[in-house]
């Protein structure tokens, strides 16, 4: 205990042995090594292997992934689980992963650990997402399906006229019409327009 105290007396008093610009300097670089360990950290969360590392996601979600034009298509372009359920510029990430820790209660619970409870919590979990889409005019679609380079010509007249109005007015956002394009719906009874 005497160590601790003769320590936290140490950070207490001016430093005596070490020159302010050493101090400063040693914070700077102490701070590099935070920021760049946090961005780490950051990163990896955001990783396809880290999204399906529970059975939670691989067995259920994922594997209704796998299945959709987000996962496999023409292009070669895949969208991982982060490319939808994080945004991108770095403020937005870091109030959407503040938000996402609470799900790590849901782990260790065991809220969602079984096929049954999942399928029991799915609709409330989907409308979480579809409201936070909506709330952030589909942030994360845009990411990657950029309204303003659509070419209108080359889609079916359902969609160019509802992409051209509704989108374009800000009326609807991607969400509203897109709702079961990377995951299975939920059971839709009740739900206006379904």
């Amino acid at each position: 205990m005497g160590t601790i105290k003769k320590y936290l007396r140490i950070l207490r008093k001016p430093s005596v042995h070490y020159s302010l610009g050493f101090l400063t300097l040693g914070g700077f670089i102490a701070g590099i090594i935070f920021w760049g360990a946090f961005n780490t950290a950051l990163e990896a969360t955001n990783t396809e292997a880290f999204c399906t590392g529970c059975h939670e996601m691989r067995n259920n979600v994922y594997e209704e992934l796998k299945t959709t034009i987000h996962f496999s298509n023409r292009s070669g372009v895949r969208a991982k689980c982060s490319d939808c359920h994080v945004p991108h510029n770095w403020t937005d990430k870091i109030a959407r992963k503040m938000q996402a820790s609470k799900e790590v209660w849901g782990k260790i619970f065991g809220t969602i650990d079984t096929r049954e409870k999942f399928l029991e919590h799915r609709r409330r979990l989907a409308e979480n997402e579809w409201r936070r889409l909506k709330a952030n005019d589909s942030l994360e679609c845009r990411n990657c399906h950029n309204f303003e380079y659509m070419d209108f010509t080359r889609q079916s007249k359902r969609a160019m006229e509802q992409h051209s109005t509704a989108l374009a007015s800000g009326e609807k956002t991607c969400i509203d019409c897109h709702k079961g394009i990377a995951h299975h719906l939920p059971d839709m009874k009740g739900v206006e327009g379904w």
